[in-house]
């Protein structure tokens, strides 16, 4: 029993020797459950087979079950149900469960498999419960929004030496944190503790679409102000550039009247690009920048007070900005 125990045999049966080893030291179930990070029955099961078989009932018996059913088709199948909603097979249900996946599997398949093996599929290509992100569809036809992207990523690469190009855009600020998944224990949920009534803070940031740097600035509102004070920061920090390509969406502040008028009378060195409307995945900034902000600083934030908030938020971009200096220092080396 001690060559199983510490030997090469696999992980499982390991796990049922310790069972046993520990049962004959008198521990309890749901201690043995706890210690070895496995379920009460499964502690149960194996004291009953061990009383009723010996040693011949630890070993594992799945490789007799027969021809084995899952095949490369079946996972094929599974991947590809999984990119649409089960509205798409005939069900009224908007989302996958288990079960449902079994069924619409086996339908296409002719094969049925249990909820464990199902479970076991899906860890093994990786599948997880994500949640879906709300977003508006883009008026614009495929192929015009293409050009128009298109366009914006020609502006950069034929950028001039004495222009600089960013990509604008805005991000609210919580006091009630959002709520996001975190590693626990079992059986632990985790508590986010939230100030109850919110306060809210914006900023508005312009990542070089060069360097990755960002330049921001924070307001109470989200209001031409905020956007005219980001714009007033990237004309100091880039003093000496003949033109300031702004890439942003189409959100009102950005076209105002009282930007225009800011824009006339001191931003001439400004030109701004839009991009297709609701499209916030083709803007650099949101996806490099604002949602690992989220992710790292408001996301399950203990802080009461939103100026605590806002200074953490400030870290962690100065922080970024390091960062990417680091990163484009290092490939500035190995281009040498």
């Amino acid at each position: 029993m001690q060559d199983a125990v510490g030997g090469g045999w696999d992980a499982a049966l390991r796990t049922r020797y310790l069972i046993l080893l520990h049962s004959a030291e008198g521990w309890s179930r749901s201690r043995i459950a706890e210690a070895l990070q496995c379920s009460v029955s499964l502690v149960s099961r194996v004291r009953r087979r061990w009383q009723e078989e010996g040693e011949a009932g630890l070993i594992d018996r799945r490789e007799d079950n027969g021809e084995q059913l899952v095949s490369d088709a079946y996972i094929v199948t599974l991947r590809h149900i999984l990119r649409y909603t089960p509205r798409a097979y005939g069900h009224r249900r908007p989302t996958w469960t288990q079960p449902l996946m079994i069924a619409v599997c086996g339908r296409i398949t002719g094969i049925h498999i249990s909820r464990t093996t199902m479970g076991r599929l899906l860890k093994s290509i990786k599948a997880r419960r994500g949640r879906p992100k709300p977003l508006a569809p883009c008026p614009w036809s495929k192929r015009a929004r293409k050009r128009r992207v298109n366009l914006l990523h020609r502006l950069i690469d034929a950028l001039p030496p004495d222009e600089v190009a960013v990509w604008e855009d805005e991000a609210d600020i919580d006091l009630n944190p959002r709520i996001a998944s975190d590693w626990t224990l079992p059986g632990v949920q985790r508590v986010v503790m939230t100030p109850g009534k919110n306060v809210k803070r914006y900023i508005a940031g312009a990542m070089d679409a060069q360097s990755d740097q960002v330049t921001w600035a924070t307001g109470l509102r989200k209001d031409s102000g905020l956007f005219i004070a980001l714009l007033e920061r990237l004309q100091r920090k880039h003093a000496d550039a003949k033109r300031i390509h702004v890439l942003l969406d189409n959100y009102t502040i950005h076209s105002s009247k009282r930007t225009q008028a800011w824009l006339r009378a001191r931003g001439r060195r400004i030109r701004l690009h839009f991009l297709p409307p609701y499209c916030p995945d083709d803007n650099r900034i949101e996806r490099c920048v604002w949602r690992e902000m989220h992710a790292n600083v408001t996301c399950n934030h203990p802080h009461q007070h939103i100026n605590d908030l806002l200074h953490e938020v400030s870290v962690w971009l100065r922080r970024y900005n390091a960062s990417r200096r680091l990163a484009h220092v290092a490939e500035s080396r190995e281009a040498i």
